[in-house]
């Protein structure tokens, strides 16, 4: 009976094994450690313009886009930069910030375009979350975080 056991607790321990060799492969990837780090971003500002949608109204949705903005770069900067990019400069968040303006710019556009059809802010807002997270990584990866050539 032991022996069974034994044999078991060698078999878990090489799934295990082999289960975290996977995440740490998967997670050395960086457009992955993007994808899950952007969904956490992307839960954060999102709730923060759901929040001020409620409070405000429909019609404030550039205030409620524009508050979430300003209070999600200031996390996203933070998590972008080291999880996702590793980089921990502080120098970078103007630039962080100028992309975050594309982005803002680039959603109002579509939010108002949403508008204009009476589409709900809220689930406008949903709509957007996926192409205004790609448009983000490629100009962070673009113009912030851009690997050093030496």
């Amino acid at each position: 009976m032991d022996n069974n056991n034994q044999e078991d607790n060698t078999s878990v321990k090489k799934l295990l094994e082999r289960a975290l060799g996977f995440i740490n492969k998967i997670w050395s990837i960086r457009f992955f450690r993007f994808l899950f780090v952007g969904g956490i971003n992307s839960l954060f500002g999102y709730s923060i313009f759901s929040v001020f949608i409620l409070i405000m109204g429909q019609n404030h949705y550039a205030i409620a886009l524009l508050i979430a903005t300003i209070i999600g770069v200031l996390f996203n900067f933070f998590t972008t930069g080291r999880i996702v990019f590793k980089n921990k400069d502080q120098k970078l968040l103007i630039k962080f910030f100028g992309v975050y303006g594309i982005t803002y710019l680039v959603n109002l556009l579509f939010l108002k375009i949403f508008n204009n059809h009476h589409v709900n802010m809220l689930i406008a807002g949903a709509i957007l979350i996926l192409p205004i997270a790609v448009l983000s990584y490629f100009l962070n990866r673009t113009l912030v975080f851009r690997a050093k050539t030496t």
